[in-house]
This record gives structure tokens, C-alpha cells and sequence, in this order.
């Protein structure tokens, strides 16, 4: 069973995003059924690379429709990006050394700080590119 699911509620109405924010919740539950599944390390280590990788890519797209646009809110919401980042690297970096793994208590971390940054963060800034013509 997956740990996080796409639903509608999660929709910011802009379709390059909205499948960018899928594929970060696929990344997810494939790194949340690799640990429980106890792959190795080895399989676990590169989705979470791949999950790294991702986030950075789908940050990267927010934070040039920002700029292209002249969101107001950009430096915050840039800021939420960079410490999350931080935090993944971090993490990332910590476990293909052996110095963490990969918890429960990781995986409902990443799912409730996606979850909130879509519907609390991302939500704002959905108007106003729909505004500007972004779909």
C-alpha cells in the first residue's frame, strides 16, 4: 500500500507542476517500499538520489515560473525549497555514509512536508499564475 496519494485537493491547476508534484509522490512511496521491503542498500540509496535529484529539478521549475512572472512571495517559497533541499542532501549524504537510514519516522516527514508545502505553500502562488496564463 502506498504511504501518499495523489488526490485532487493537491491540484495548484497548472499541468507541468501538478506531474512534477505525481512524480514526487511516486518517488516517495518507492523509497517508503524499498525500506519496507528491505532492499538493499544499494536500491534504496539510488531512489533516494533520484528523489534528491527530482526535488531539486521540480524546485527549479516553481522558482523560474517565479521569476518569469514577478511572484511576490518568491523568496519565501524559495526558502522553503532550500531548506527542504538542505534537509534531503543532508539526509541523502548521511545514509550512503551509514551515518542514518531510512525510518518510518523519515518517510511521514517527507509525505507531511510535501502534503503541506503543496496545500499551504504552493496553493498561493496557484492564482496568481493562472492569472498570468500558466495552466
Amino acid at each position: 500500500m502506498s504511504l501518499f496519494q495523489w488526490s485532487p485537493d493537491l491540484s495548484v491547476n497548472i499541468t507541468e507542476i501538478d506531474q512534477q508534484h505525481k512524480k514526487l509522490i511516486d518517488l516517495i512511496n518507492l523509497l517508503h517500499d524499498s525500506m519496507r521491503m528491505g532492499k538493499g542498500k544499494d536500491v534504496i540509496a539510488k531512489v533516494l538520489k533520484d528523489l534528491t535529484d527530482y526535488t531539486v529539478y521540480h524546485f527549479g521549475t516553481e522558482e523560474r515560473l517565479f521569476a518569469k512572472y514577478g511572484y511576490a512571495e518568491s523568496a519565501r517559497h524559495k526558502k522553503e525549497h532550500d531548506d527542504l533541499t538542505k534537509q534531503v542532501i543532508d539526509l541523502k549524504t548521511k545514509y550512503e555514509s551509514g551515518q542514518a537510514t531510512i525510518t518510518v519516522e523519515v518517510m511521514t516527514f517527507l509525505k507531511d512536508w510535501l502534503n503541506n508545502h503543496i496545500k499551504q505553500s504552493d496553493k498561493k502562488y496557484s492564482a496568481f499564475l493562472n492569472s498570468k496564463g500558466v495552466n
